[in-house]
């Protein structure tokens, strides 16, 4: 298919180079020769009259024309996948669709371990991907590379869309037998005490750090850094530390665990979590299945715990 004399295939190329940077990578990624892609890109630079990517000692350099061209042409190939090749109706019992999700261990133990069971009972071709948050899961998210993030709403992605999932509290856990902590947890006793905490990405980004820093301008005293939310009641068993956690995670374990859960002795916000995914799946009918099997999940829970309070 040709436009105004290009070759749309072409296009596919053009994203899969300025993402690699590399001749032989981006080769593999089109299975096609390092000779033959080499080709492609000489094809692009007549079109667009411009270099695109330069040699600068070892490796290849996009052109500032080449940066203005990368988000347009994603765009127009994820318009493409959603609104062209999608199917307009799908059979969710023959659906062999495979979903990429970025979100946490703490959200899969509370939320996607039951989701997903209850769609494999509909839709039992329907594979999963759960992919931990990091640096770079806005970029995969934009790129298209992931059909889905649930992320707290500071995460949130200026023209995308999201819709909210559930409000979460955060409670301080302790191990239940634990000297240090009887019913209570005053603000002395919780900044003596050493805290464990759940640290994500190169850089370390704190679960509740940050936000404890800005608002009272002190630091906890912290002795373990883990790298998920699971392994926090784990770790507390047998010590006299604390962790300051989800409150839907720290029921959960408490069921198992021989933990204590107090009221933070600080105000704590709640957090707000969003289903967000790329603007181009709004329309996506299977995409639209799994949000809505996602959010009556959440509903159903959260009407039997308001039920289940009612009663007490």
């Amino acid at each position: 298919m040709r436009f105004h004399h290009l070759d749309l295939n072409l296009l596919v190329a053009l994203d899969v180079l300025l993402e690699e940077q590399n001749i032989t990578r981006a080769a593999e990624r089109l299975h096609m020769t390092q000779s033959a892609t080499s080709g492609v890109l000489g094809r692009l630079r007549t079109f667009f009259e411009d270099e695109l990517l330069v040699q600068v000692g070892r490796k290849m350099q996009p052109t500032p024309y080449a940066l203005e061209l990368a988000t347009p042409v994603r765009e127009v190939l994820l318009t493409i996948r959603s609104s062209i090749t999608a199917k307009p109706v799908f059979d969710p019992t023959s659906s062999k669709r495979h979903f990429r999700l970025v979100t946490s261990d703490y959200l899969i133990s509370v939320l996607f371990a039951q989701v997903i069971q209850k769609i494999h009972q509909e839709a039992p071709h329907i594979t999963f991907e759960m992919l931990s948050p990091g640096d770079n899961s806005a970029e995969l998210l934009m790129r298209g590379e992931v059909d889905m993030m649930i992320v707290p709403e500071r995460y949130l992605i200026d023209g995308h869309p999201a819709q909210l999932l559930f409000e979460e509290d955060h409670v301080c856990v302790v191990w239940r037998d634990s000297p240090a902590v009887g019913e209570s947890l005053t603000l002395e006793q919780y900044m003596q005490m050493g805290h464990i905490s759940v640290g994500f990405g190169r850089n370390r980004h704190l679960s509740i750090e940050d936000w404890f820093m800005s608002q009272y301008g002190f630091n906890r005293r912290l002795e373990v850094i883990t790298n998920d939310f699971n392994t926090l009641p784990q770790l507390l068993v047998g010590t006299q530390r604390v962790a300051t956690m989800h409150r839907r995670l720290a029921e959960l374990y408490a069921r198992y665990l021989p933990l204590r859960i107090l009221p933070p002795p600080v105000k704590i916000p709640v957090m707000r979590e969003f289903m967000l995914w790329h603007r181009s799946m709004d329309g996506d009918p299977m995409h639209r299945w799994l949000r809505e099997r996602i959010r009556d999940f959440i509903q159903s829970v959260d009407q039997q715990a308001d039920a289940l309070h009612a009663g007490n």
